[in-house]
């Protein structure tokens, strides 16, 4: 790890993806010009946040970091298991069950096979669903989404970013705004506001 990536973001920092640390561009810097205030004003009514509200932009880029790590987390922690299990179906079946077993256990072996992926697709499924279908982080995922579409309008009115600010991507779906979802504290954040 870089000494970037074992450090603590400090004021004005937030962790993008793959761990680097961003300084957050102050709202005011988007707020010069008029087509970023425009849309930022329109975002904040329909997903009821001040985009020009340097902390609390602040506390949703990080709660958008921590939503990325929680799925990435998830996914190796399912993916690496999924894969050697994979592996190992498919190597056992190419050299022992297609050439050696007879017509009955190999039918128990296909059997069995498509039972653990059966399974491995429904452990998918419900990961995603349980982090994909939270309502709470779907609504940091939506402001985080609306945030990106500001900062990219006020680049192309010139204003310097740093490239791919604020570094995350798209988000085609699961960032739906769900505005009676609970919001979403930062661990470190003792009492609710």
């Amino acid at each position: 790890m870089s000494d970037e990536e074992d450090r603590e973001p400090g004021p004005g920092e937030y962790r993008a993806r793959g761990g680097i640390i961003r300084k957050m561009v102050p709202g005011q810097v988007l707020a010069a010009f008029p087509s970023a205030r425009k849309l930022a004003e329109e975002e904040g009514r329909r997903l009821q946040f001040d985009f020009f509200d340097d902390e609390a932009v602040l506390r949703m880029l990080r709660l958008r970091h921590l939503d990325d790590a929680k799925l990435h987390n998830s996914g190796m922690k399912l993916g690496i298991p999924s894969a050697i299990i994979l592996f190992a179906l498919f190597a056992y079946w190419g050299s022992y069950v297609q050439y050696w077993e007879d017509p009955k256990s190999q039918t128990i072996y296909y059997a069995a096979a498509g039972a653990v992926v059966a399974l491995i697709v429904l452990l998918y499924v419900v990961s995603l669903t349980r982090h994909w279908g939270n309502r709470a982080r779907q609504k940091v995922r939506a402001r985080a989404a609306a945030y990106r579409k500001i900062a990219h309008v006020a680049a192309r009115d010139g204003v310097e970013l740093p490239d791919f600010y604020p570094h995350y991507g798209p988000y085609p779906f699961a960032a739906t705004f769900h505005p009676d979802a609970e919001e979403l504290r930062l661990p470190d954040e003792a009492n609710p506001r």
